[in-house]
């Protein structure tokens, strides 16, 4: 649609009340010094039948990629449903006949000569090495795990309107802030089962570290944006309440929650763990960390690429997001995904006698981050027409910290699956 401007200079009467009846003037003919010109404008209401909850469906509705989106979803699902399948298969029917075979069993001499993952049940619980930052990448994960689900849980239900684009960031960060809690109480409770003693530096770390990097570089991106003169560069003003509400709020419900972790008694392993630790075998390629790291966040990203071409659409190219349904449901299929693939790999690795899972598990699911870096400099390459050294500094800046966030989100969602697996099947072996 092409709109029409007209112009009409019109002879006001009174200067002080100005109206339009003092009939049309040539401008050319009637004035030949300085010109003051007073500009009016009218607004005609028009009653809508589109509820107040639905004033967005006609934009989704009319949206050319609303199909992509949904072969999008399906892909995801086809995925989801390959990996249930396989989980299914290994905790039906693999698991339960090696748990009864192992249960079977009488004496020592024929439970050394079985392989397998009962073999590691003394070591699969041994503190991991890095287990301080583990747990602040846990504690800091699980905050953004909850504070995501939340967001785009408001996001669906239509609180927060497409119109508005720093409604999304707004909320998350207030929610960001309130949620210290439970970042410090996932942190102390995991680095209290690590062995850990020095509970000051967790609880600083888990503060300050992945907040930090994150601030550090978006600080950085507002400089450039200052020396540019740009209008999206963030007040000082809004920086220094953003500071205020990290110290004021954030880290002192962040020491509170750690208190409550470090309060609650070690976590009750279902086995014992040896004194000395058990020797690895040589692996095959395969069962080698780095490679069943780099095939674990394949999976995961299949399911979201589609989806993240429109959320960096939205970001980079200002194009209106709405579609936030779509975007709940494939973080509902990311989360499925990354517990899987990462539930299936750890059976494969401790079926192969090697029990070092925790780092493994985390390393697993956020290595989708990585591919997600990778596919954010194609679109840079492919997509954008981004010349200026300082624009190209802001686009790689901020898509470092999207990738540090996803990184922490997948990983800790990696973890915990991880965690709940290995718990669960090693408490219903029988262990002499």
């Amino acid at each position: 649609r092409v709109a029409q401007l007209v112009a009409l200079f019109f002879k006001h009467t009174n200067i002080d009340k100005p109206d339009c009846t003092g009939g049309s003037m040539d401008i050319s003919n009637e004035f030949k010094g300085k010109l003051g010109i007073l500009y009016t404008y009218s607004v005609k209401y028009i009653e809508s039948h589109f509820k107040w909850a639905s004033r967005w469906d006609y934009i989704l509705e009319s949206m050319p990629h609303t199909n992509i989106q949904w072969f999008s979803i399906m892909n995801s699902l086809v995925i989801v449903l390959f990996l249930s399948g396989m989980v299914a298969m290994i905790m039906l029917r693999t698991l339960h006949k090696d748990i009864a075979r192992y249960n079977q069993m009488d004496s020592t001499e024929e439970a050394q000569e079985e392989f397998g993952w009962k073999l590691v049940h003394g070591d699969v619980f041994r503190p991991p090495r890095k287990g301080m930052l583990l747990s602040v990448f846990l504690g800091s994960g699980a905050q953004i795990l909850i504070m995501t689900f939340v967001t785009l849980f408001f996001a669906c239900l239509g609180f927060l309107s497409p119109a508005n684009r720093g409604a999304l960031m707004t909320c998350a960060v207030v929610l960001w802030v309130l949620l210290g809690t439970p970042a410090g109480y996932v942190a102390a409770r995991f680095y209290k089962s690590f062995g850990g003693e020095k509970w000051k530096t967790n609880v600083l770390l888990t503060s300050f570290l992945c907040p930090g990097i994150v601030f550090a570089d978006f600080f950085i991106m507002n400089l450039i944006l200052w020396g540019e003169g740009s209008s999206a560069a963030i007040p000082f003003g809004t920086l220094v309440a953003i500071l205020s509400m990290w110290f004021g709020i954030s880290v002192p419900l962040t020491f509170i929650g750690a208190y409550f972790g470090f309060k609650k008694h070690v976590m009750e392993h279902p086995v014992r763990i040896n004194q000395i630790p058990r020797q690895i075998p040589e692996q095959s390629f395969y069962t080698k960390p780095l490679p069943g790291i780099v095939m674990g966040g394949i999976l995961p990203f299949g399911c979201i690429f589609i989806q993240l071409f429109f959320i960096l659409n939205s970001i980079w190219s200002h194009q209106m997001y709405y579609m936030f349904g779509f975007l709940f449901l494939v973080f509902i299929i990311l989360v499925i995904t990354c517990s899987e693939a990462t539930i299936l790999l750890c059976y494969f690795h401790l079926c192969a006698e090697d029990y070092h899972w925790q780092w493994r598990s985390f390393l697993t699911s956020g290595f989708t981050a990585i591919y997600f870096s990778i596919y954010a400099v194609h679109y840079f390459f492919t997509k954008l027409q981004i010349t200026g050294t300082a624009s190209t500094i802001l686009y790689f800046g901020y898509t470092m910290i999207m990738a540090l966030i996803f990184f922490l989100f997948t990983g800790t969602i990696g973890f915990f699956a991880c965690f709940w697996f290995v718990t669960k099947i090693y408490s219903v072996v029988k262990v002499d």
